[in-house]
């Protein structure tokens, strides 16, 4: 087992090098500033509220299952998965990630990406709910996952696995909040 993952590291290593090692200077900053959007879920919060404000009731719906989505999620990285893992976090001085793309360093460990996680989630569970207002959703979440490797907090594989535990977990937990969601509304009525 150890063999299959000193490759997989090593694979992960090479990306990352490259990813590093590309001269994009238009895409620097923004993606430095979507990165730190992401932080604390703020953008998919936001998110959340324009979709509740704007999208009738559909739209509300998909803003409490994306946001019940994200909370599962985030609690489930952060809490548990980092803690079973102690992937460090990548060395980009010696891979030379251009300093003007670098955010704050996390101080966790570095698998898997909450951050790639709580943004497919909530794409995902958006979906559950109004499949239409994911697609730019699992865009911008697209964008925010790879912006951690672009500013050289994560590698590859971690914002992949962070991706497809947000989408399991959104595909998980959308439904279930809302199913909640009615017995909840109809309580808050009485």
């Amino acid at each position: 087992m150890s063999g299959w993952l000193d490759r997989a590291h090593a694979l992960d290593e090479r990306i990352y090098a490259r990813v590093a090692g590309t001269s994009t200077p238009a895409l620097d900053e923004p993606l430095r500033r979507l990165s730190h959007a992401a932080n604390y879920s703020r953008l998919w919060l936001a998110s959340a509220a324009g979709l509740a404000l704007l999208g009738g009731e559909r739209g509300r719906r998909a803003a409490v299952a994306g946001v019940a989505a994200v909370a599962v999620t985030s609690a489930s990285v952060n809490l548990v998965g980092k803690l079973l893992t102690n992937r460090p976090r990548p060395d980009r001085d010696r891979h030379r990630v251009v300093e003007g793309r670098w955010v704050p360093m996390p101080t966790s460990t570095s698998f898997p990406s909450g951050h790639s996680a709580s943004a497919f989630a909530f794409a995902e569970g958006v979906r559950q709910a109004w499949p239409a207002a994911s697609v730019p959703l699992f865009g911008a979440a697209a964008l925010v996952a790879y912006s951690r490797v672009h500013t050289g907090v994560h590698y590859p594989g971690d914002v992949a696995i962070g991706s497809g535990i947000g989408v399991v977990l959104g595909r998980v937990v959308g439904p279930l909040a809302l199913r909640a969601l009615p017995a909840a509304q109809k309580a808050a009525r009485t």
